[in-house]
């Protein structure tokens, strides 16, 4: 949805003006449930506005917006020992990294970006559960163009299982298609009896290159897809193989 405020147009989900404040926010329920286990690491992506990108973002925790406390920002970066922050405005999209989680950080966050003013704009929020119930290996994923990738997504929840791109398409069930690359999704377990969501990526180009979320019913985790061209030894190998 886009509205005009003043001349300076805003995309978001179900915002909510509020008269009594000065601030711009998402609706609670849109916000996503991210899983981590207790002393791991989490990288949350925060997708923003063309308008936006000469802003500074913050990450900041609080169940209520009005006392949500800065953890990190893009103008103080390594503010803290076990977060960081960083800002791709190619792409339109600052990342948060936080590390040696505990319970005690089991919380709300919010992705902000800051407006001159104090018209603050929260662009994601997000509710963060040091619980091992939806995990992956690994949150950085490669492939080469033609190839393929595979993600293996753990959890211990329930419902749905879905294979979402940041801000796009979500395939369910147990095959799709995502920007013309094929998607298939196996549930299956492992040899330590863990319960695997296992995505499949084939026929990789270059315009895979993203964010996307691995969700299993309220539950995400982010996973971010980087595709490469062949090397000419590679692509030697395909047609030798071939």
């Amino acid at each position: 949805m886009a509205f005009t405020s003043n001349g300076i147009l805003f995309s978001a989900v179900l915002i909510v003006l509020y008269s009594n404040l000065n601030v711009f926010c998402v609706d609670m329920s849109t916000g996503r449930h991210v899983s981590v286990q207790t002393g791991g690491s989490i990288t949350i992506p925060c997708s923003y506005d063309q308008y936006y990108i000469n802003h500074v973002k913050y990450w900041c925790k609080g169940t209520h917006w009005t006392h949500c406390s800065s953890v990190v920002r893009t103008d103080h970066p390594k503010s803290t020992d076990r977060a960081s922050i960083s800002d791709d405005i190619t792409q339109k999209v600052f990342t948060v990294i936080m590390t040696d989680l505990e319970p005690d950080d089991s919380n709300t966050y919010r992705c902000v970006v800051e407006i001159n003013g104090g018209t603050d704009s929260m662009i994601q929020l997000l509710y963060l559960s040091v619980t091992p119930e939806l995990y992956v290996d690994q949150q950085e994923v490669t492939g080469v163009e033609g190839g393929s990738v595979t993600v293996h997504c753990y959890y211990t929840n329930s419902g749905d299982m879905k294979w979402c791109k940041m801000g796009g398409d979500c395939v369910s069930g147990f095959s799709g298609t995502l920007n013309g690359t094929s998607v298939t999704l196996k549930r299956t377990s492992d040899a330590n009896n863990r319960t695997v969501l296992t995505v499949t990526m084939s026929g990789l180009k270059m315009e895979n290159t993203d964010w996307y979320w691995c969700r299993v019913g309220e539950l995400e985790m982010p996973v971010h897809i980087t595709v490469s061209q062949q090397t000419a030894t590679q692509r030697a190998f395909k047609m030798t193989s071939s």
